[in-house]
């Protein structure tokens, strides 16, 4: 029997309001159920217990998924304090009894503030992080010892918005790598009393933000439809905080062979500055990243990204191939 053909990837960037109780990969799974393809990926997975932005990478754009890996990211969270958990979170099983305090709104402001910048922080055990090639979540789940270095991580905004009894909600914004549950748990222990995530949302990753995110069951409808396409954020669209040029396709041959180009600086347009309502202010944690730029077809295709290695010469990093 003839095998049914599959239908061509769709490209660009879909950002779904993740359901509390689903991990990402549940997400994902469902996403290519409804899409029909399965080259999706995501940038940065939400824990189960958590709802809001989730990053999909559709076809092509998991290629441009390496120029995301530092993108700041936006929480609204509750903690409950009285007890920590084992696994930082509601989810997991209390490691004290409840003292239930009642909690001071401008000491709770002062202790969060402590950890804002550049902190050392201890990824939970039940995390994604490997200790000898495996994920520590499975040695934890095995009540096996959990040995994990602290890492650097960087809190921008640690808000406390509101205290209700011995739950306190906060906002924040950090960079890549940093846990919310840590944040809590460490919370917790200056406090005295112990706490754990009770909820959380992720407002934004980067531009992306809640705003953009569609529920499951509206994807569903779209595909019904046949709209699912005008929910895809395209290649175009992505990256636009960095600069752009069009090329002629004497350059457009050269590119897409890798090879080195040069340009006319009146040729280069400047990348975006403004981003939307509720995103960080800044895209990108961490280091300095070396300035790059998007480079576009006459037929106003995204075909590459490239970095400058000398004035107005440039290497592509990443070619894409041409859509089908």
């Amino acid at each position: 029997m003839p095998r049914t053909p599959q239908p061509h990837p769709i490209d660009g960037i879909l950002v779904v309001d993740k359901p509390r109780g689903k991990t990402s990969h549940d997400v994902v799974e469902a996403v290519r159920r409804i899409v029909g393809f399965r080259q999706i990926g995501h940038l940065g997975t939400l824990d189960p217990l958590a709802t809001g932005v989730l990053v999909l990478a559709l076809g092509r754009a998991t290629r441009l998924a390496r120029f995301y890996a530092g993108r700041r990211k936006r929480y609204i969270c509750a903690a409950r304090f009285g007890f920590a958990t084992d696994t930082y979170d509601a989810d997991g099983e209390a490691v004290s009894s409840d003292s239930a305090p009642s909690l001071d709104p401008a000491r709770m402001q002062e202790m969060a503030s402590r950890f804002i910048g550049k902190i050392q922080q201890v990824p939970p055990a039940f995390s994604a992080k490997k200790i000898h090639g495996r994920p520590a979540h499975q040695l934890a789940r095995k009540h096996k010892p959990v040995d994990l270095a602290p890492i650097e991580v960087e809190v921008y905004e640690f808000r406390i918005t509101g205290v209700e009894g011995s739950v306190a909600r906060f906002t924040a914004e950090c960079g890549a790598g940093t846990y919310i549950r840590s944040l809590v748990h460490d919370l917790g222990k200056l406090h005295g009393a112990g706490a754990h995530l009770a909820e959380i949302s992720r407002t934004a990753v980067g531009e992306f933000t809640i705003d953009h995110a569609i529920p499951i069951e509206e994807l569903v409808a779209d595909a019904k439809a046949g709209n699912l396409s005008a929910r895809v954020i395209s290649l175009e669209n992505l990256l636009p905080e960095l600069p752009s040029a069009v090329v002629l396709p004497v350059l457009e041959k050269r590119i897409r062979h890798g090879a080195k180009f040069n340009l006319p600086l009146a040729q280069i347009q400047p990348g975006q500055t403004t981003v939307a309502q509720g995103a960080p202010q800044q895209l990108d944690s961490g280091d300095w990243k070396p300035p790059r730029l998007r480079v576009f077809n006459q037929q106003g295709h995204l075909i590459a990204i490239a970095e400058p290695v000398v004035p107005r010469t440039y290497q592509p990093l990443l070619v894409l191939d041409s859509p089908r």
